[in-house]
């Protein structure tokens, strides 16, 4: 449900504008609010959880991420609608954060690989279910469901955590009795991570040289070496030993490419197929059915394969299908590019046939099962690593790195989408014209510069493909990283005592 609202709203933009008579570049920030408020708690909830219980934090976010929803579907104006989402994207956080240390405490061996691997599964294709999920509410109800339908949802997994899940506490003796709260430290995290995420957030609109980026880029590495300086005692909010745990570092930097690699090309795609195929978001959404699908489906398999090989080799394995995935899609855009008008009409008459379309499913569905194999190792690694009272913090890590990995994939990845873009239109469409192009709108376009629209934003789109498949290449050759790692291979022991190990 976390993960889902990072990407359900965007196909509700336009309704969301109309409605609360509002531009639609102000209503954007209904996701911005969000993803900003969701990345800069992670590695504070998770720290926190370690010392105050995962399950008060956990309950409590979930309770203030219900409120908020529904404080969203009554919101009045386009003002309170951005503040409930930022409220909505702190819940969210507290709920995320200490996920993968409530699985890890509540499972052993291979009972954990398995819980590991659904979560993991179910949280990636949440978020590639957003389209649909929100084209179906949209639709059918309007786009105040897709915020109020989390309300009894909520309420019912609140009863259900206060009920079910067992309590965990700080040991009453030991090093982990010792750890304070650290108020400033956690401050300090949250600014930093802020700092950081705010001009990946708002570069493409506002330019990456305007002071709007550059000051909040120079805050977040002068707040980031701070809070390095004000953890160095030992009894703060992060304990930087982790961080010299090779295997826990590498699960989040690969965490970070792995986010990067797919939902940071995700929104790409749907444009693509909404400017290309001339989708509406719901028939994008069910488009998409691919990618979810096989995430799911190769979801169920993961557990068996962790048994049977190392995370390092999965990670990479999985890093490898991506790249496929990607490769294939690549092919797809570029023969879409030269592709006349004629020939796109008719190859939206038939559909799913042609070659194009066949190396689409076939790049989306390789897009998935990499996502599935990837992401419950690492998951496993980042837990396994360290003590067990530690398990929040390295949670919290590792989930601050996805929703990072995922502005830096859309900020990098766009810069280069608007740069190929402008190199196929060259000076043939301008202003309004050229903003049609750039967000997929090619039907407001005069019909006799569209098959040169298409032809610029396929190859656009083809690019960002390309250069995504690097980045999973980059991922596979450091998979490497995750030999040392405690939660192992085929047994899936992990360590869950003593000093953890590093390089």
């Amino acid at each position: 449900m976390m993960t889902l609202d990072v990407t359900v709203v965007n196909v509700a933009l336009a309704d969301i504008a109309g409605s609360l008579d509002v531009g639609l570049a102000r209503v954007q920030w209904t996701v911005s609010a969000y993803s900003l408020a969701f990345g800069a708690l992670l590695l504070t909830a998770g720290a926190l959880s370690d010392r105050i219980g995962r399950k008060t934090v956990f309950v409590a976010g979930m309770g203030l991420f219900t409120l908020a929803s529904a404080a969203c579907g009554l919101a009045p104006d386009a003002g309170t609608l951005v503040g409930a989402r930022a409220v909505q994207g702190l819940g969210g956080s507290l709920v995320f954060a200490p996920s993968l240390a409530l699985l890890a405490a509540a499972y052993e061996g291979a009972r954990r690989q398995a819980a590991i691997a659904a979560f993991a599964a179910t949280a990636s294709a949440a978020g590639a279910l957003g389209p649909v999920v929100g084209g179906l509410f949209v639709s059918g109800l309007g786009w105040r469901w897709i915020f109020l339908v989390n309300v009894p949802i909520g309420v019912l997994a609140v009863a259900g955590a206060l009920a079910r899940m067992p309590a965990s506490r700080p040991p009453a003796t030991g090093a982990g009795a010792r750890r304070r709260i650290d108020l400033p430290g956690a401050l300090l995290a949250v600014a930093a991570l802020l700092a950081l995420h705010y001009p990946l957030t708002a570069g493409p609109e506002a330019g990456w040289t305007s002071p709007r980026v550059l000051l909040p880029a120079a805050a977040g590495i002068v707040l980031t070496a701070a809070l390095v300086a004000a953890q160095r005692h030992g009894d703060g909010l992060i304990d930087l030993a982790l961080l010299r745990v090779r295997a826990l570092s590498g699960a989040a930097v690969l965490g970070f490419l792995a986010r990067m690699s797919s939902l940071g090309v995700l929104a790409f795609t749907t444009l693509w197929l909404q400017s290309t195929r001339a989708y509406t978001p719901l028939e994008v959404g069910l488009h998409l059915l691919p990618l979810t699908g096989s995430l799911l489906l190769a979801g169920l398999f993961v557990a068996r394969l962790q048994r049977m090989c190392a995370p390092h080799a999965l990670v990479a394995g999985g890093f490898g299908l991506q790249g496929l995935g990607l490769l294939a899609l690549a092919a797809a855009a570029s023969g879409g590019a030269g592709t006349s008008g004629a020939a796109v009409s008719v190859s939206g008459v038939f559909g799913t046939a042609g070659a194009d379309a066949a190396a689409t499913t076939a790049g989306l569905v390789l897009l998935g099962v990499g996502g599935a194999v990837i992401f419950p190792p690492l998951m496993g690694v980042a837990v396994g690593a360290v003590p067990e009272d530690r398990a929040g913090l390295a949670s919290g890590l590792t989930n601050a790195c996805y929703p990072l990995g995922t502005a830096t994939g859309v900020a990098a990845f766009g810069a280069l989408f608007a740069a190929r873009l402008d190199a196929g239109l060259g000076g043939a469409a301008d202003g309004p014209a050229r903003d049609a192009v750039g967000t997929g709108r090619l039907e407001l376009l005069d019909p006799a510069l569209r098959p040169l629209a298409r032809s610029a934003f396929s190859g656009a789109y083809t690019a960002v493909c390309l250069a995504s498949a690097a980045v999973c290449l980059i991922g596979a050759l450091a998979a490497r990283t995750l030999r040392d790692g405690a939660a192992g291979g085929p047994a899936g022991k992990p360590a869950r005592a003593g000093t953890p190990q590093t390089s």
